[in-house]
């Protein structure tokens, strides 16, 4: 880390997804219009939640902060993708591929952070419902998502600054869509281990603690649940989870796939086609 950045490489090329000339339009008019549903959908929950009174609960104060998130999660990538599809041109600055890297991981670790904190949030209100209120009050609410922000920014600037050091000579072609971790170091011709050590250790602690805490609150739900004599009333409590259960584990498969694994585990096309799954699917 106290070495100078030998960076030789000005720009770098985003190989992006392989298609014809013929799929380029239909490519680029299917990403359009996932982007802009994203953004309508997740611009909506948070207009609902703002102006209907009887929404102003943690759970919904969370899922707006959740689609706050999204919103800008997705825009750090798609807009240059988009352009990317249309255009032979599919530089980007080093300078800017890290910025967008810095970003995208700060995003990501939120939102791990964030998920693991509704999960806590359902379990207060199924499996404590007489403390839920005292507990989840405004106040602590709000302290709760700006430590999920500062994790989500502490753990980004850790691991952006060592691929920052790395250097990158003659390759200059990154096998993306976007600027991520994993290809960074494939394509460094400096030593990576270190970066790529930190990077591991980083990427299982932000997974697997959070991991941990949804699968213990839905454990404690799912038992809590099972007691309830009435078949109506199992339902309106599973009712409540199901959403933000499906967002889970669709977003902690497809990253635990994509980041917790070595340097040597990683494949291009695979990761490619999982990262679709959580820029794009997912929000």
């Amino acid at each position: 880390m106290g070495g100078r950045n030998e960076t030789k490489v000005m720009y770098f090329i985003l190989l992006g997804f392989p298609t014809t000339a013929e799929l380029q339009l239909l490519l680029f008019s299917a990403l359009l219009l996932a982007y802009l549903l994203t953004l309508l959908e997740n611009f909506l929950i948070i207009l609902i939640i703002r102006n209907n009174h009887s929404l102003q609960k943690p759970m919904y104060f969370f899922l707006g902060n959740l689609s706050f998130l999204e919103i800008w999660y997705v825009s750090v990538i798609e807009p240059k993708m988009l352009i990317d599809v249309l255009s032979y041109d599919k530089h980007i600055s080093f300078q800017g591929c890290i910025t967008q890297l810095y970003f995208f991981v700060t995003f990501v670790c939120t939102e791990y952070i964030l998920l693991a904190v509704m999960a806590y949030d359902r379990f207060l209100a199924i499996c404590k419902p007489l403390r839920y209120s005292l507990i989840m009050n405004h106040q602590f609410c709000a302290q709760l998502v700006a430590g999920c922000w500062m994790c989500g920014l502490t753990t980004s600037s850790i691991k952006v600054s060592f691929i920052a050091q790395l250097s990158f000579c003659d390759v200059d072609k990154i096998n993306h869509y976007f600027c991520d971790i994993s290809p960074l170091l494939n394509i460094s011709c400096s030593d990576s281990s270190l970066a790529e050590l930190v990077d591991f250790i980083l990427a299982l602690m932000v997974i697997m603690v959070p991991l941990c805490t949804v699968v213990t609150s839905y454990i404690c739900i799912v038992l809590t649940v099972l007691k309830i004599p009435s078949s109506q009333g199992r339902q309106k409590a599973f009712s409540t989870c199901s959403s933000h259960l499906t967002v889970v584990i669709l977003f902690y498969s497809t990253t635990l796939f994509t980041y917790a694994h070595p340097k040597l585990m990683y494949t291009y096309h695979a990761n490619k086609l999982v990262s679709v799954l959580y820029t794009i699917v997912v929000p």
